[in-house]
């Protein structure tokens, strides 16, 4: 039980941890505030899985750096791989594509952010993660317990309402009759500005997304 509810707070803290480092990235590129992730909450879940993942491949054995660093690649690559995959199959639209970019697998994970994977794994288990746990451990099992089940029932109502809105996005990408997927994404932009904040987070979230229809357009499939 102790254990779980440890490793419930490292995910918590490593899924803000991304969300703040993806914030300062669009922060520093384009000098505005962008919610970034999925989710409404200060939180980007794929980071605290993935270093969930590396802490747990390693174990206590941080001897051998470029194993780290190749396990790190291949953990968040494969969560990036599989995340993209099935949020395109969920909600018929391709939240990002990397098949721009040099060294690309099927548009889902290119090299170009796999080699950072691996130096944030390295920078993690050498110097924040020993941080984390000494934190971590500071609180009392108590107050662990409390935290815990506090951000678990957050994350889940999060998770609840934003799933709420990607269907909706889903509902009215299907309404669409058109052929033409550039015409399909105007149509959806301009209805997602049309609704709250909360449509239009996704959108700033995920301003290159493309729409991926599926089947016969005759037939309604999308």
């Amino acid at each position: 039980m102790e254990i779980a509810v440890t490793y419930t707070l490292y995910f918590f803290i490593y899924s803000f941890i991304g969300w703040l480092l993806e914030v300062i990235c669009k922060l520093i590129e384009q000098k505005k505030f962008i919610n970034r992730g999925f989710l409404i909450g200060p939180i980007c879940p794929i980071y605290g899985y993935g270093v969930l993942g590396i802490v747990l491949l390693i174990g206590k054995d941080t001897s051998d750096i470029l194993a780290i660093f190749l396990k790190a690649i291949f953990i968040c690559s494969l969560l990036e791989y599989f995340t993209s995959y099935f949020m395109e199959k969920l909600f018929h639209a391709r939240w990002w594509d990397y098949s721009k970019k040099k060294f690309h697998i099927n548009g889902r994970i290119c090299l170009e952010t796999m080699v950072p994977f691996g130096l944030l794994g390295c920078i993690v288990i050498y110097f924040v993660h020993p941080v984390i746990v000494n934190f971590v451990n500071a609180i009392p099992a108590w107050l662990q317990l409390v935290f815990a089940s506090l951000f678990m029932l957050i994350y889940i109502i999060d998770n609840m309402v934003s799933f709420r809105v990607m269907n909706k996005i889903k509902s009215e990408i299907k309404k669409q009759t058109m052929d033409n997927t550039e015409t399909i994404r105007k149509k959806i932009l301009e209805w997602i500005d049309s609704n709250s904040v909360l449509y239009k987070h996704i959108k700033n979230a995920y301003p290159k997304f493309k729409i991926k229809i599926v089947g016969d357009r005759n037939g309604k499939s999308i």
